[in-house]
């Protein structure tokens, strides 16, 4: 465990020995690329509530949550859940009809590959001009940056279930809800969530181009705040914490997998 630890820890851990040696002796501008500790500081003061703690008017984990960076690490993740249960709700039956109907799938599929190479931020403006401000467009673009890699994966995944098991079911009597209950949802697990993987991971990044453009809180408008004072500790305190928010959903997401997909984890080791 300890061993794995410093292994995962060295190549960050040296980074960011080398950031603060090149900016303590001027390699870079302290403008453009201030040292780390300068940017810790600004992390922590960005965290920290800026109102004496009181304790006859407020309860005191209300009070470490007023603070900046909670109030915008929250506004951010409710934007990535709403968005991606969005996405992912509509993705996920659409999917499963397009992989199971062939007609389904010739209907939708035209038009599923002209809409889905055009990338979510090129509807920033329609998604303005319909929602106007606030959630509304961010709920839009966050929703279709998820949508398409969990309906292109669940496709996959169903289209791609092997024959052999089809035609064993089928011998053995199965029914249509059988079959694809018992036979093609596990087999398609795999795929479907690796989908909903990427999706959350997409959906991550569209919520950041969201609240540059549409609202007035969350990670990605502080950035874009912290760009027009030129706060640079700001900004970079701003993109770890984005880093590690990205980390910790992609991280439940992944012990998620291994939990659902634990039976074939076994079927591949045995």
């Amino acid at each position: 465990m300890f061993k794995q630890l410093v292994h995962s820890t060295i190549i960050p851990f040296g980074l960011l020995v080398v950031w603060e040696v090149a900016s303590r002796y001027h390699v870079f501008s302290p403008q453009a690329l201030p040292a780390p500790s300068q940017v810790f500081m600004k992390w922590i003061d960005y965290a920290r509530p800026h109102e004496p703690y009181d304790a006859a008017q407020t309860s005191y984990l209300i009070w470490f949550f007023s603070g900046e960076l909670p109030q915008d690490l929250w506004a951010t993740f409710f934007r990535v859940l709403i968005g991606f249960m969005i996405g992912a709700g509509l993705a996920l039956p659409l999917g499963l009809f397009m992989g199971n109907f062939e007609r389904i799938y010739q209907l939708f599929n035209p038009l599923i590959q002209v809409l889905r190479p055009i990338p979510p931020i090129a509807y920033v403006p329609l998604s303005i001009l319909w929602f106007g401000l606030g959630n509304p467009p961010a709920f839009f673009l966050i929703s279709l940056g998820a949508f398409f890699p969990v309906l292109m994966n669940t496709i996959s995944g169903v289209r791609n279930v092997d024959a052999i098991y089809i035609r064993a079911a089928l011998n053995l009597g199965a029914s249509r809800m059988t079959l694809f209950g018992r036979v093609i949802m596990p087999s398609a697990m795999p795929h479907i969530l690796t989908g909903l993987r990427v999706g959350i991971g997409v959906a991550f990044i569209c919520v950041i181009v969201a609240e540059m453009i549409a609202v007035n809180n969350g990670l990605g408008y502080r950035i874009l705040e912290a760009r027009e004072y030129f706060w640079s500790d700001k900004i970079i305190a701003g993109m770890i914490t984005i880093g590690l928010l990205g980390l910790a959903i992609d991280t439940v997401m992944s012990r998620i997998n291994n939990y659902l997909l634990r039976w074939h984890r076994g079927m591949e080791s045995s």
